[in-house]
């Protein structure tokens, strides 16, 4: 267990809160599961054949299958919510989420534009049934525009918000950054958003749509280099770290191997303190050197002495040589595989442990954030399709066991 609220009994910020998630793969999904995170209830809305998302074999070089069937992507981005498994291609099933919807505060969808109008769930559709409902919407492209309708994953949205092109090496092919970003980053702005419709219907009564998109949610995870950019009329080249603007925010090999990363965005504050860790004070002397300007002039020069020199030792003892010798800005680069072990983590249980009831002990990452009062974790594990289907209906909507089996001889639950 951890004290971030992973194995307690919910009582998060959004306790009280219920969402009901339409969604799939991942982008949808993170949305919701930080609300269920936060305390929320979550009812997971899937089709009788599931998430697809439960199906998904790999991601990059990250195998999904786990015991008992189960899927560490699907795991990944459905913990904290309960399962409900409806045909909405029948009225009895779609009949069923609108009784959910009666009661419910916010609906999450990120289903390709004009799907959630053919199956009757769309925003127009729900208000008439719950005016107060926040109603979250997530699509590749935003819901404007001649490409409005067009499918999106991950890499397209990295690729069309140029996120692609922001780290890649001078001259070389775009790079896309592993673990589903696109889609993580565009979940946290739909949660975002919805908090925020939460926020102003708790002073004005009313619900509202609040939509997202690959594009937008990209744009905006660049958006300090992107708006500097519009200001100022230039745009940002590909990094070069053989010839970097500031030699003092590179990355250095070091002599295991291991990469050390510097970020000394005022480099003649540090510049007298970093020539004598590194043993290259008479650096200080030489024109070429002694400014931030000239600096930036001469950063390839400077570039091959520090590549040089990071190159004569392991990280761990420039690591305490920097330490020793004062206040420098820089740290290791580190693999995913590195952080279950890193100290900070588990000082500030950013991952968490918790009992899951086939998987037995497992870790993940936590929630982000910390809240004093009212802890945000992992309160149960992600439900198995249809799980909670049965439970929902007699115990909280109010049907009998002889409607369920109605529902189910009509094709509508599983």
């Amino acid at each position: 267990m951890t004290e971030n609220g992973a194995g307690q009994s919910s009582g998060g910020p959004l306790k009280g809160i219920r969402a009901l998630d339409w969604t799939m793969w991942q982008l949808g999904p993170v949305a919701s599961e930080m609300m269920g995170d936060m305390g929320a209830d979550v009812i997971k809305i899937e089709p009788l054949d599931g998430d697809a998302g439960r199906n998904l074999v790999q991601a990059t070089t990250i195998q999904a299958n786990l015991a008992a069937g189960r899927n560490a992507y699907f795991e990944a981005n459905n913990r904290n919510k309960r399962g409900f498994a409806v045909n909405l291609k029948v009225p009895e099933g779609q009949d069923l989420v609108y009784k959910l919807v009666e009661s419910a505060d916010v609906f999450v969808q990120n289903y390709r534009e004009g799907v959630a109008g053919r199956l009757g769930m769309d925003y127009e559709t729900l208000r008439k049934i719950n005016p107060a409902l926040i109603y979250a919407s997530a699509s590749g492209y935003g819901s404007k525009g001649e490409e409005s309708q067009r499918p999106s994953f991950d890499g397209t949205g990295q690729a069309r918000s140029g996120l692609m092109m922001s780290g890649t090496p001078l001259g070389g092919e775009p790079v896309r950054v592993g673990g589903g970003i696109s889609d993580q980053i565009a979940g946290i702005m739909l949660c975002l958003g919805v908090l925020a419709a939460l926020v102003s219907r708790s002073q004005t009564g009313k619900g509202q749509m609040v939509e997202t998109s690959h594009l937008s949610a990209n744009m905006w995870l660049q958006g300090s280099a992107l708006n500097m950019s519009l200001m100022s009329g230039t745009s940002s080249a590909p990094f070069d770290r053989k010839a970097p603007v500031n030699p003092l925010t590179n990355t250095y090999r070091c002599q295991d191997g291991r990469w050390i990363q510097l970020m000394h965005m005022q480099p003649d504050r540090y510049w007298k303190g970093f020539t004598e860790v590194l043993g290259i004070t008479e650096l200080l002397e030489d024109p070429r050197f002694d400014s931030m300007a000239s600096r930036r002039e001469h950063g390839a020069e400077l570039a091959r002495i520090l590549e040089e020199r990071f190159a004569a030792k392991p990280y761990d003892q420039w690591d305490g040589a920097f330490k020793q010798k004062g206040d420098f800005i820089y740290d290791k680069v580190q693999e995913l595989s590195d952080l279950a072990d890193d100290p900070q983590v588990i000082a500030n249980n950013f991952i968490a442990t918790f009992d899951h009831p086939v998987l037995g002990p497992t870790r993940m990452c936590n929630h982000p954030n910390t809240y004093s009062e009212t802890p945000a974790g992992i309160w149960r594990e992600a439900p198995e399709l249809g799980q909670h289907t049965e439970e929902i209906m007699v115990e909280e909507l109010g049907y009998t066991w002889d409607d369920v089996e109605k529902f189910r001889e009509a094709g509508a639950i599983l």
